[in-house]
């Protein structure tokens, strides 16, 4: 599920659990419960069971519950089966499998690929 990088989750918020305020860490934070606030990690992931209002920036997410809120992940966004997202996202590499569902705006912007391809083009001029 995650990459070999991130694998281990730091912090874990149980099914039993209800949080509000802001988060700031470092890792993977893994919330089953629910979460309202802003977050800002290394990697989030919300269980199928779990809930989130509010922002997320982070380096990638994967959403097997719902999140209500804006997403910015640098790498890579992924919506499972069972994911639900009501917002705008913001990554390079944007995943929704077969049953999820996405309302909102999405916006994948690899600033290398378009510099690159600018390069390619002022050469052959």
């Amino acid at each position: 599920m995650l990459s070999k990088r991130s694998d281990k989750i730091e912090t874990f918020i149980g099914a039993n659990s209800s949080i509000k305020g802001e988060a700031e860490l470092k890792g993977t934070i893994r919330i089953d419960g629910k979460f309202e606030g802003n977050i800002r990690a290394d990697w989030v992931v919300i269980g199928e069971k779990g809930y989130m209002k509010g922002d997320i920036y982070a380096t990638g997410v994967i959403v097997g519950g719902t999140i209500e809120g804006n997403i910015i992940a640098s790498e890579s966004l992924e919506i499972k089966s069972k994911g639900r997202v009501y917002g705008d996202v913001q990554t390079k590499k944007l995943t929704i499998i077969e049953g999820g569902v996405f309302e909102g705006r999405s916006r994948m912007k690899d600033q290398s690929k378009v510099v690159e391809l600018e390069q390619k083009v002022a050469a052959k001029q």
